[in-house]
C-alpha cells in the first residue's frame, strides 16, 4: 500500500501523514510541485521525531511516480463526490492511494488517470474532510480490509 500526496500544500497535514505512514509501515509519495519546502519546520513539528520511520519519496510529476515506483499498482483516487464508499471498496495491497491539493482536490485530468475512485461519506453541510484525517481514514479502511492489521501489537 502506499500513499501519493499530489502537490500537497499544507505543511501540518503532509506531517501528520508522514506520521500516519510511520506508524502503518505506509511508504508516501510527494507529487511535485509542494506548497511548501521539505526542511519546512511546520512539515517537522507536525511528524515529530518519527521522520526516521517514514520511507518518503518526492517525484517531479505524477508520471514520474507511475513509470517507475506506482508501475503495475493500481492508482485509486479519493474524491469527496465521486466513486464508491471507502467502506464498500474492494482494496488491494498493491494499491496507490492518491491525495489531491487541500485547495482544488484532484484536477479532473488526473483523475481521469486512475483506475478506481472512492470516497469518504459525509454529510453535506461541510465540503470536505481535512486532508490527513482523510488519508487516515482511506488507509486504515483499506488495511482492516486486507487484514492488515490483525498481527500488530498493542501498545
Amino acid at each position: 500500500m502506499h500513499i501519493v500526496l499530489y502537490h500537497p500544500e499544507i505543511p501540518p497535514n503532509t506531517g501528520n501523514i508522514a506520521r500516519l505512514c510511520a506508524g502503518t509501515g505506509t511508504r508516501l509519495h510527494l507529487i511535485e510541485p509542494l506548497g511548501f519546502s521539505i526542511d519546512d519546520r511546520h512539515l517537522r513539528r507536525a511528524g515529530l521525531d518519527y521522520w526516521p520511520h517514514v520511507d518518503v519519496t518526492a517525484w517531479p510529476s505524477l508520471e514520474a511516480y507511475l513509470r517507475a515506483d506506482g508501475a503495475g499498482r493500481r492508482l485509486v483516487a479519493t474524491s469527496a463526490r465521486r466513486g464508491a464508499g471507502v467502506h464498500r471498496f474492494a482494496f488491494s495491497d498493491r494499491d496507490s492511494l492518491l491525495f489531491g491539493p487541500e485547495s482544488s482536490g484532484l484536477p479532473a485530468e488526473v483523475q481521469a488517470a486512475a483506475q478506481e475512485h472512492v470516497r469518504i461519506p459525509i454529510r453535506n453541510c461541510i465540503r470536505s474532510l481535512n486532508l490527513s484525517t482523510s488519508a487516515g481514514i482511506v488507509l486504515y479502511m483499506a488495511l482492516a480490509s486486507l487484514g492488515g492489521l490483525d498481527n500488530w501489537p498493542a501498545q
